[in-house]
């Protein structure tokens, strides 16, 4: 790649197993800077980035990393925008965490704190955009997770000496509001089965019933079982490993940022192995829920879709696709599987997510068998008068005293 003229910062290209990726570099501050540009475009692919959208991305990097004197002021929508690019390029977040935000703050924030100065946002200012989201009718989850992001847009400004304080931290937070499922929903085993029934018998449908199958019985998500490839059923060690999601039409890694493996029941095995016989696409990188003409990752918009009127035809009453994973937590904590194991299998980060499924677990007390006994009708081992009272005296008569005939 040729040579930048001296200031404008280096482009270069590392190749890695997926692929060549972009990285540039440029002095800012005394000190050399790095950072990561994109994944370089293939030739024919529509991913990734050319050689000109890297030269702009880089050029736009360099205005927004380079260092300032600590008392330049920046706008909210300055300092957010360079907040959202050090996630992106520096902290590497997820694509989908990074469209999120930016989301934020095109239909939420930007608007409501438009080109006020990061310094000038106050807790009061903070606090009437909650109550005003609260008042448009947006969810106590929501507001919270837009006051989660400012949180760090200030926290960001204020390591870099753009806000002298994050105000933030000093508003109350909504709590969270109830769900209108007070309840998990999920599919008993039966019920599971008659949604397979009911899948239609086309050209999709052949796919459908495995796809419907191992989602119940391993968890996964629905975009971990779309990028799942034959090579990642291990059939010998009995496990499915999860290395790719597809989500928001691109490829990217599991929602954890890290692969997993999760059991893979016989049944599971069994329906796998047929789908396998006969689909035309059955090489190790094929994928396994493909579509069964084009051997393309299949639309997972209409497969919620599709899923949702299997649902209707079998008359069970109404989940979702995702709620297949509540289908295998349920049923594997009833089964008695340790909720370590289950969150380890379902890939959540936090153990509180797993927390949901401890009320479907067997009673490790045994309270039922403790409650039987100390209601049993059978005797009691209380005192036999505890629960007698005494019988009523006369209150002018001394305790203990007998009554004189002096006629």
């Amino acid at each position: 790649m040729a040579k930048r003229s001296y200031g404008s910062g280096r482009l270069y290209e590392v190749e890695r197993k997926r692929g060549a990726v972009y990285y540039g570099s440029w002095w800012s501050g005394g000190r050399r800077v790095k950072r990561r540009i994109g994944a370089k475009r293939s030739p024919g692919q529509s991913d990734g980035l050319t050689q000109v959208q890297a030269e702009r991305e880089l050029r736009r990097m360099i205005e927004r990393e380079v260092v300032r004197p600590s008392g330049e002021r920046r706008t909210f929508e300055q300092a957010a925008d360079a907040y959202v690019d050090h996630l992106e390029h520096v902290m590497e977040r997820k694509r989908s965490t990074i469209q999120d935000y930016r989301g934020y703050l095109t239909r939420h924030l930007v608007p409501f704190f438009g080109d006020r100065a990061i310094d000038r946002v106050d807790a009061v200012r903070v606090a009437q955009y909650l109550r005003r989201k609260l008042g448009d009718g947006l969810s106590s989850k929501t507001v919270q997770n837009h006051l989660n992001f400012l949180h760090g847009v200030f926290a960001f400004a204020v390591k870099r000496g753009w806000a002298p304080l994050n105000p933030v931290a000093h508003v109350d937070r909504p709590k969270r509001s109830r769900s209108p499922h007070t309840r998990v929903r999920f599919l008993q085993p039966h019920e599971l089965d008659a949604v397979i029934r009911a899948v239609p018998d086309d050209t999709l449908g052949s796919v459908e019933g495995p796809l419907y199958l191992t989602a119940a019985l391993t968890g996964a998500r629905q975009g971990e079982l779309l990028a799942l490839r034959w090579l990642d059923v291990d059939w010998l060690a009995q496990r499915l490993r999860i290395a790719e999601n597809y989500t928001r039409g691109r490829w990217d890694t599991p929602k954890s940022h890290e692969g997993r493996s999760v059991p893979l029941a016989d049944r599971v095995a069994r329906e796998l192995d047929l789908l396998s016989k006969g689909s035309r696409y059955r090489a190790d990188t094929d994928l396994v829920f493909c579509h069964p003409l084009t051997g393309n990752v299949l639309d997972p918009s209409k497969v919620r879709k599709r899923f949702g009127e299997a649902i209707d035809r079998a008359r069970v009453h109404k989940i979702t696709f995702h709620e297949l994973r509540h289908t295998f937590g349920t049923q594997m904590a009833a089964a008695g599987a340790p909720l370590r194991a289950i969150q380890e299998w379902m890939g959540h980060a936090d153990a509180k997510t797993t927390e949901i499924y401890r009320h479907y677990a067997p009673d490790p007390s045994h309270g039922a068998e403790l409650v039987e006994r100390a209601f049993a009708k059978k005797g009691s081992n209380l005192g036999s008068n505890m629960s007698e009272t005494n019988p009523v005296e006369d209150p002018q008569k001394p305790a203990n005293s007998r009554q004189l005939d002096l006629t």
